[in-house]
């Protein structure tokens, strides 16, 4: 039986149903498959015509680039395990490929100005037994940008990134996806070779109702960049993955990394950026999170609402027509608007730091007023009482420092600085001191503080 928590109300499964309808009729797709999940699980789908809904979350489709955040996984495994550093350079593991100075994680956040396909013929349309080496993937026009100074996005630099996989842990690509997130996610739908049931890709005339087939190629050293099959049972479990971590997988730390924009946005496209891949936007004043997708007779787009706990999923066989991303972005949306996430209850603390919960209430950076609060993790949340301004979350480091995990402070160090007597003088941030008064006299402003104190002005 469906928790009561979980089950959609009939009104909003009509209009997740009534977008998924539109987008396949005015789309022009053959099929049109969606799914939503939250609470853990998948708890709707819906598909078009209605004779595929029986099968919906279940039939393969392909799903192009969204296999870039599988091999992004895979990466972020490695260096979670010590085996590479983000910083590295490729060449330190993947010798030989003539753009070794560029680091893991500007392939990752598409920044290392590699270009965005490999040498003519089309990889998408043709056989990967055509470029056989990561030479014939390159080609000899490489750099279409200095490397780190802007978002370009490119295919080649996943291939780079799956051949890394593959030389660090000395197997295929396929082997380890496979070991290390399939089985373990119990993604059993998802796949680099279709398996029944599985959509047929088409094409469909721009200006007349009829259809022609798409070919079907394996990509060969291009695969990590696009030649995964999948679901949107299997895509909806991958979201809540991507929203949770799983430490099987990736712990939650890891997959927060992989969701912190890497790259600045282009201009003109301020609310969307790329974290380590994934695709980061701003739709309807939330941020979603993941990918979209693409090859020949294919369109796929997946997105998840941390914040709202909501996940959607929608494939389409068709080489153009629908927007599945924009799609997936209008179910996120439907759900979170007709049926808001109901947060947890509020529980006291089972029990309490008497040195933390002195530390909580105002402080002041000069004349800015702040509020420092204990959360229920343990962490500390500094943040502005005026309204906006600068503020971050800390969890505690080494030392008795405290480390900054988001906002302006992220990365910063938080250090509560003690007088003779062991009383607390102030919290340095940075090298910014926080007092409990204003510009207190003996709490270490920088550069001192008047000592006839505040005063009025005599006219």
């Amino acid at each position: 039986m469906t928790s009561p928590l979980t089950a959609l109300l009939p009104a909003t499964e009509r209009a997740l149903l009534h977008r998924v309808a539109t987008a396949q009729s005015e789309g022009r797709t053959p099929s049109l498959v969606a799914g939503v999940a939250r609470e853990g699980g998948t708890v709707w789908s819906g598909a078009r015509p209605s004779a595929e809904e029986a099968r919906a979350t279940d039939t393969q489709y392909r799903i192009g680039s969204i296999t870039k955040t599988f091999t992004a996984v895979l990466v972020m495994r490695l260096r979670d395990e010590g085996l590479l550093d983000l910083g590295d350079p490729l060449e330190k593991h993947l010798p030989g490929t003539g753009v070794g100075e560029v680091t893991i994680a500007q392939l990752l956040g598409h920044s290392a100005g590699l270009s965005a396909e490999s040498p003519a013929p089309w990889w998408e349309r043709t056989p990967g037994t055509l470029r056989p080496e990561l030479t014939d993937v390159l080609g000899e026009q490489t750099r279409m940008h200095p490397v780190g100074r802007r978002h370009h996005y490119s295919n080649p630099g996943y291939t780079l990134l799956g051949s890394l996989v593959s030389a660090v842990r000395g197997d295929t690509w396929e082997n380890v996806l496979r070991n290390e997130i399939l089985e373990p996610l119990a993604l059993n739908r998802t796949s680099v070779e279709p398996q029944s049931p599985s959509a047929e890709g088409w094409a469909v005339h721009p200006w007349a109702d009829v259809l022609i087939p798409e070919p079907s190629q394996d990509l060969g050293l291009m695969a990590p960049a696009g030649q995964l099959w999948s679901t949107v049972g299997d895509l909806c479990r991958f979201a809540l993955f991507l929203a949770e971590g799983d430490e099987r997988v990736l712990r939650a730390e890891s997959v927060r990394e992989m969701r912190t924009p890497s790259v600045p946005a282009e201009a003109g496209e301020w609310e969307a950026t790329y974290g380590l891949g994934v695709q980061i936007v701003r739709s309807d004043g939330r941020t979603l999170v993941g990918h979209g997708g693409s090859l020949p007779g294919f369109l796929a787009g997946l997105w998840v609402s941390v914040e709202d706990g909501v996940a959607a999923a929608v494939l389409t066989n068709a080489t153009s027509g629908p927007f599945p991303s924009l799609v997936a972005a209008d179910l996120v949306r439907i759900v979170a608007e007709a049926e808001p996430r109901i947060p947890e209850p509020w529980r006291p603390l089972p029990e309490i730091d008497q040195e933390l919960l002195a530390l909580t209430g105002p402080w002041y950076w000069g004349t800015h007023s702040f509020g420092l609060r204990l959360r229920d993790d343990r962490g500390l949340e500094l943040r502005p009482l005026g309204g906006g301004g600068r503020g971050s979350g800390f969890v505690a480091g080494a030392d008795g420092v405290w480390i900054g995990q988001d906002g302006y402070f992220a990365g910063e160090t938080l250090r509560v600085v003690h007088r003779e007597d062991g009383s607390v003088q102030h919290l340095d941030l940075g090298s910014f001191v926080f007092t409990r008064q204003p510009y207190e006299l003996d709490a270490g402003v920088p550069g001192g503080v008047d000592g006839e104190g505040w005063r009025g002005l005599q006219p």
